[in-house]
């Protein structure tokens, strides 16, 4: 998929999470966008949740396994639902909530660490049965240079923070992108 989507994509993908977490509070059914051909792309995506500018939430899928649609609604609800960092989102918590939604590219595996641009890529790292993933607003988000993203990779992944130079460790980047209710309104 080509990370590119018009801001009525952007903006229905964002009702569509917002719509299914609130059906979900009121055991109701999720709602129905058109899918259109780009919406219906198989495609990974993660939604992130925040409220008063904290984290409440972030679950998704790395890999495209579903379209579009259909997964930013199941990671909607998971976030709000199902992310064990944190409780379940109420109903008097919904009017306070913006999401953000993440469209991820296909995962790249790289064997120099030099070819991760902060800000731009996302880390998904392995070493056996072990792995971390971090968006790439993270990184932005905390002023965390290369050496830094990659080492609280590692800790995501339960792992040393120096995982990421051990030999069979592997490391795939992704670029996202990112967009939000504060940037298009809800």
């Amino acid at each position: 998929m080509t990370l590119r989507l018009s801001d009525e994509e952007k903006r229905s993908l964002l009702q569509l999470a917002r719509g299914t977490i609130a059906a979900r509070l009121k055991c109701g059914e999720p709602p129905r966008i058109e899918p259109g051909a780009v919406l219906s792309e198989p495609c990974g995506a993660f939604v992130t949740l925040h409220k008063q500018q904290q984290l409440r939430g972030c679950i998704g899928y790395v890999r495209g396994i579903k379209p579009l649609i259909d997964t930013v609604s199941e990671v909607a609800a998971a976030s709000a639902f199902e992310d064990p960092r944190f409780p379940q989102v109420s109903a008097a918590e919904l009017p306070d909530l913006e999401i953000e939604i993440s469209v991820l590219s296909p995962l790249r595996p790289i064997t120099d660490a030099k070819e991760i641009e902060v800000g731009v890529h996302g880390i998904m790292l392995t070493q056996g049965f072990r792995s971390g993933l971090l968006l790439p607003q993270v990184a932005g988000e905390y002023g965390w240079d290369r050496e830094t993203f990659l080492a609280h990779t590692c800790r995501k992944a339960g792992l040393p923070e120096d995982c990421w130079k051990q030999r069979g460790t592997e490391i795939e980047i992704f670029s996202a992108l990112i967009f939000s209710e504060g940037e298009l309104g809800r």
